[in-house]
């Protein structure tokens, strides 16, 4: 009969779940009923009740569907409590809150003051997931925001390197070539024509320039080590 078949599905249920091989419980199941919306109301309460407590609700979630939208199903004693039960254990926390409204709205078998109760829930889950959805971006923009200034940095003592090592190659040049490189810099910075005669007064300066730069620097390597 339809009674010892449920209590057989039932026991098996168990003995799959006890051997750790609840995965193969829904499949095993549907075995027997071929169809979702067959199954028994306490083997698909036992179905959502493992699957829940394995928090792998996605498993059950078309199967419980399938079973609520059953017109003969809604007209069972049991379609209101597997309905609640389907809202809190399934569909919250998948995050299917629109799925959520249209069961509740949707079903007879709530009473009104049930229906605001649910809603309710629906809401304050809403706000929940609108929350958590900020924090991410928050914390996303964060990231973001570190991972710029930490290559910015990087890039910044990378140029630093690269000015110390030219300076250090400029002054290490002989004097002609270094007064050639300034002469080369002024050309693009300054902008100033070296054959015209008003530059020669910038060019002789800029060589006096240069003649105590590298006067001074040998003093320095000139200096007595104590």
């Amino acid at each position: 009969s339809l009674e010892v078949k449920c209590s057989l599905c039932v026991v098996g249920i168990q003995a799959l779940a006890e051997m750790n091989r609840w995965q193969e419980v829904l499949s095993w199941v549907l075995q027997y009923y071929q169809v979702p919306e067959k199954l028994p109301p306490k083997v698909l309460e036992l179905c959502v009740l493992l699957y829940s407590k394995m928090q792998e609700p996605g498993a059950v979630l078309e199967v419980v569907s399938a079973w609520l939208q059953d017109l003969d199903n809604q007209g069972l004693p049991e379609y209101r409590a597997l309905a609640e039960l389907h809202l809190y254990r399934v569909l919250l926390p998948l995050g299917c809150l629109s799925e959520a409204e249209e069961l509740v709205v949707g079903c007879a078998a709530f009473s009104e003051e049930e229906r605001l109760d649910l809603l309710q829930a629906i809401s304050k889950a809403r706000q929940q997931q609108k929350h958590q959805h900020s924090g991410t971006e928050e914390a996303q923009k964060l990231n973001q925001e570190g991972s710029f200034s930490h290559k910015f940095l990087s890039l910044m003592m990378l140029l630093r390197r690269l000015w110390d090592s030219a300076v250090s190659h400029f002054f290490s040049m002989p004097f002609k070539k270094s007064l050639l490189a300034a002469l080369i810099l002024c050309l693009l910075v300054v902008r100033f024509d070296p054959a015209s005669p008003s530059s020669l007064p910038c060019l002789y300066k800029l060589a006096q320039l240069f003649h105590r730069i590298q006067e001074a620097m040998f003093s320095l390597y000139r200096l007595p080590i104590h």
